[in-house]
């Protein structure tokens, strides 16, 4: 557990400080306090109904906080807006992948890189640099090939493909990512896992949510278990998942 005061900028990237997030009478989030380490890959797990993707939301300003502080280099939000978290390091993908449909590979890349809505970024003359670093993101996630396609024409694992090379074309130092393998083919998720190690490997914050525990074994160097909203555990990936409440409660041991 963390407070405002603790030096969240030195070994953190983010930070909750007693969030919430009530839906009727029912807290999803129950004035949750974690800190997510600013280097190496954090999983958040848990079973349906744990808070994990409402947590993700409220991380994201896809969803606005009923309480607490989120502290992102430092700098405490009581309001975390979801336009503005570029600007404060922060994206996101969606276990619903969502792009433009309707125009090309290319296209959605440059939506981000350049005006970040749909008809200027399709108009407005590019610059060189905009070009050089949409093929650089299309080659990273092994979409190039595909830079002429429709967003709609492509396959799911592709969709998941072109969405994190969205998000990676930010270039921010945090990125969350809700079920980035649920539903994809063995090929195309070794292919993300390769993605996202590089990410790891350039310093990048990243945050995952995943319901696969050897996924999580294997591509966690952190791991943060909720159940009902609330903190159950923390710490090192083994030694967390093989505390007895983890078992009991998530491994049906």
């Amino acid at each position: 557990m963390t407070s405002e005061n603790a030096p969240a900028h030195d070994d953190y990237a983010l930070e909750t400080v007693e969030i919430s997030k009530l839906f009727g009478g029912v807290k999803a989030v129950d004035e949750l306090s974690v800190a997510f380490p600013r280097k190496g890959m954090t999983s958040v797990v848990g079973p349906n109904g744990s808070g994990k993707s409402t947590l993700v939301n409220l991380l994201s300003g896809v969803l606005p906080l009923d309480g607490g502080t989120v502290i992102i280099d430092g700098v405490g939000l009581k309001v975390v807006r979801a336009h503005e978290t570029p600007d404060h390091g922060i994206t996101r993908t969606f276990q619903e992948v969502r792009l433009f449909d309707q125009i090309s590979v290319w296209d959605n890349i440059m939506v981000v890189l350049t005006n970040r809505s749909v008809f200027p970024a399709m108009v407005e003359r590019t610059k060189s640099r905009h070009r050089e670093k949409a093929r650089e993101v299309l080659e990273n996630v092994g979409m190039w090939e595909k830079r002429d396609s429709l967003a709609q024409d492509l396959s799911y694992g592709q969709r998941k493909l072109l969405e994190i090379g969205r998000a990676l074309a930010l270039e921010v130092q945090t990125y969350l990512f809700d079920e980035p393998f649920a539903g994809l083919f063995p090929q195309m998720l070794e292919r993300v896992k390769d993605i996202m190690k590089r990410m790891r490997d350039e310093d990048r914050t990243i945050i995952f949510i995943s319901h696969n525990m050897d996924i999580v074994r294997e591509m966690s160097d952190y791991i943060i278990v909720l159940e009902g909203g609330r903190l159950l555990t923390e710490g090192e990936v083994e030694d967390a998942l093989n505390r007895e409440e983890v078992i009991e409660a998530y491994l049906g041991a």
